[in-house]
């Protein structure tokens, strides 16, 4: 009987470290739900920039040449941290400078919030050149086909300098979620 009850008593501890572990599990496996779901969230920002950046407010090359803090929108590049978040996304405080919480965006029936920032990577305002902004080549020109691009970048064919140069802009996203969860996000585009 002795050892039955000695035995008992290690299942019982067993079970109870089982059940320990199984409820740490869940909270990872809840945690890591939260966080692709904010993944997932941050997209509905991008698609509201890319939309401003093409047909909406900041749609012509005037529209982006100064900073537009109604539109979450800097023509300059913006101080940042040092992991590249611009320091106003990060503080509330300092957002108010950069942008309207007006444009944030909230899930209906979810406790999430996205804010976004886009920044315009050059150092003046103003018409972008290549002396003050970061340029990234055009991929295919308009009216050409990617072998031609190439053609084009090839100085061995004469045509240095052929493939046009687009402003790059940077798009930066916070979003807030559930028990105070946030997620930061960034990516660059050209129009």
């Amino acid at each position: 009987m002795l050892f039955g009850l000695i035995a008992l008593a290690i299942m019982l501890i067993g079970a109870a470290a089982l059940v320990r572990s199984m409820n740490a599990s869940l909270f990872n496996a809840g945690n890591l739900g939260f966080k692709r779901d904010l993944t997932n969230q941050a997209e509905r920002a991008v698609a509201t920039v890319i939309t401003a950046l093409q047909t909406g407010g900041l749609g012509t090359d005037a529209a982006r040449q100064s900073t537009t803090t109604a539109s979450n929108y800097s023509a300059t590049l913006l101080p940042s941290n040092a992991q590249g978040l611009p320091n106003a996304l990060v503080s509330d405080s300092a957002f108010s400078a950069a942008g309207t919480s007006g444009n944030d965006i909230s899930v209906t029936g979810q406790a999430i919030t996205v804010r976004y920032l886009v920044d315009r990577l050059c150092v003046n305002s103003g018409i972008a050149t290549s002396t003050h902004c970061t340029m990234a080549d055009d991929p295919n020109p308009a009216g050409g086909s990617g072998s031609e691009g190439i053609r084009a970048e090839d100085s061995s064919a004469g045509g240095v300098g052929a493939v046009g140069q687009r402003v790059v802009y940077r798009l930066s996203i916070r979003v807030a979620g559930p028990r105070n969860t946030q997620a930061f996000f960034q990516t660059t585009l050209t129009l």
